[in-house]
């Protein structure tokens, strides 16, 4: 099932990465809005993966591994690439802090519930999270490079701080039902 068309975008996701991570050391316009491209496809496939499984019926417990994986590995490398090139500086680094850190948690809780048999659905406000944290990534990858009228960083560190606001409700939400099966009696599940 790994040759699934869902499951090659899935690792088309994780293969870009190194790629778009190179192109952070590549001075000029021409690296950024690759890797921005690049960011955004792989923003996209990450919507398809999904639906095609569904619409498919191809969904698989690799699929259902690697999806999540493939998101945090890609937000991850490219935020830490961000600040480290000073496409985020100042106080716009505390919410790529406060995405990074809400990925460990909610791998951490899943991992958990996982051995628990306890699923953790995707919100719809986790959904929104998402779309806003890519958009706002895809603008700081352009950063300075965009067009010259537009404010392209100014807009990109707004949604970020947007998606770290959203990062930490939805954190919350995750960290809740996670804390109701941590906290149940022994041998005993919550409801």
């Amino acid at each position: 099932m790994l040759t699934s068309l869902p499951n090659i975008l899935t690792l088309s996701r994780i293969a870009i990465i190194p790629v778009v991570v190179a192109l952070f050391f590549f001075p000029g316009p021409w690296p950024a809005w690759v890797a921005a491209g690049l960011f955004a496809a792989a923003c996209i496939t990450d919507w398809f993966d999904g639906y095609l499984a569904r619409a498919w019926q191809e969904e698989s417990l690799i699929g259902k591994f690697l999806d999540p994986i493939a998101d945090k590995l890609l937000v991850a490398a490219v935020l830490i690439m961000l600040v480290a090139n000073q496409h985020i500086s100042g106080l716009a680094v505390l919410p790529a802090v406060v995405i990074l850190l809400r990925e460990v948690m909610v791998s951490g809780l899943r991992e958990f519930l996982a051995g628990l048999r306890v699923g953790v659905p995707v919100s719809r406000l986790a959904k929104w999270k998402t779309g806003i944290q890519m958009l706002a990534i895809g603008w700081l990858i352009v950063g300075d490079h965009g067009p010259a009228a537009w404010p392209v960083t100014f807009i990109g560190e707004v949604g970020l701080w947007i998606a770290a606001a959203l990062t930490l409700v939805t954190g919350w939400d995750y960290l809740r039902a996670g804390l109701r099966h941590m906290l149940a009696p022994q041998g005993g599940k919550s409801e």
